[in-house]
């Protein structure tokens, strides 16, 4: 009796160290403990009319701020958004997501916004994925890009969502399914350095900074069932949404043939600040009502970047009937093509 209690006592200290190992090389402790986050400090951010200026830019355009924390007209070419109610939040309209995502109200309402963060806990939302109230925020909020952001361009954000008119605007917070809501814990990285921009004179780091800053990867690669992006197809397109705007899937911006090899300057230019390629309308999910704000010099500069790709071939057609992908693994028009 007493040596099949050894045994079992034993058998229970193995399975207890194979625990361990497979959580240790697998999602790790991060869900069990909590994110990395550096302490917050007192910082401040001077307010320059410079600032103001950047912040406007980044914030109404390629940064994409005001377009996920504000309501917009749907059912509007471009899907502009709704008359004073820029910054002040709106529940994500996607359908296939794991749970409710809410862009929370970035203007300095007391009660319902901003209006009681610090200046640090917003740069600490923006790059590294923390709350002001600690918690992780869901990665659609694109802080693993904006990791790479300046520190310049991240104080003229503050100060320039400071500027926003105050709206209340209660909102509900994030629901984020289980396990998700522990598992992105491993997502957020502190920000401990100093985060320079690109050089001014170089139009390929330009490009290469602008379209990391705009999350150009998230929507134009597919990701597979646990929403992680496939080996191999960065920028491929392919991925499916589907919400108040109707169901697409993201396009191939490679400069593949099956992707916008076909693109000048002047059609990428139309199609990012009018939403239409020639006479065929994208649909308002992409971000055109943002980057018409954008100047034609940085546009051109994603677009060069935007070229230097490896070409990925992967037929996506919007205005073809889903069928199923082999290359991706998801349904979308054009995908018996591949």
């Amino acid at each position: 009796m007493q040596r099949v209690g050894k045994s079992l006592s034993y058998g229970i200290g193995i399975l207890f160290l194979v625990l361990i190992a497979v959580i240790s090389f697998t999602i790790g402790w991060r869900p069990f403990i909590g994110p990395k986050a550096r302490p917050l400090t007192s910082r401040k951010f001077e307010v320059t009319p410079q600032r103001l200026q950047r912040g406007k830019y980044l914030f109404i355009g390629l940064a994409g701020c005001a377009g996920c924390h504000s309501p917009h007209d749907w059912k509007s070419h471009g899907a502009p958004i709704l008359e004073g109610a820029e910054g002040s939040g709106e529940v994500m309209p996607l359908n296939d997501v794991p749970g409710t995502i809410v862009a929370p109200n970035l203007t300095p309402d007391p009660e319902t916004g901003s209006g009681t963060w610090t200046d640090d806990q917003l740069a600490r939302s923006i790059r590294e994925g923390i709350g002001h109230d600690g918690r992780t925020l869901f990665p659609m909020m694109p802080y693993e890009r904006f990791r790479t952001m300046s520190d310049e361009d991240l104080a003229s954000i503050v100060v320039y969502v400071r500027s926003l008119p105050a709206v209340r605007n209660p909102l509900p917070k994030s629901s984020i399914a289980f396990p998700v809501k522990y598992l992105i814990r491993s997502v957020p990285e502190p920000v401990n350095g100093p985060v320079a921009g690109p050089d001014p004179n170089n139009q390929l780091q330009i490009g290469a900074y602008l379209t990391n800053i705009a999350d150009c990867v998230f929507c134009h690669t597919p990701v597979d069932s646990h929403q992680q992006p496939l080996p191999g197809l960065d920028f491929a397109g392919g991925q499916v949404f589907s919400g108040a705007f109707g169901r697409v899937a993201s396009a191939n911006i490679t400069p593949d043939a099956t992707g916008i090899s076909y693109y000048d300057e002047t059609l990428f230019l139309q199609a990012l600040k009018t939403g239409y390629v020639k006479a065929r309308p994208l649909n308002s999910l992409m971000p055109y009502g943002d980057y018409q704000y954008a100047t034609d010099g940085d546009l051109k500069a994603i677009f060069a970047y935007l070229r230097t790709l490896k070409p990925v071939k992967h037929y996506v057609d919007n205005s073809e009937a889903p069928t199923y992908c082999k290359v991706c693994k998801q349904k979308h028009g054009g995908g018996d093509r591949n």
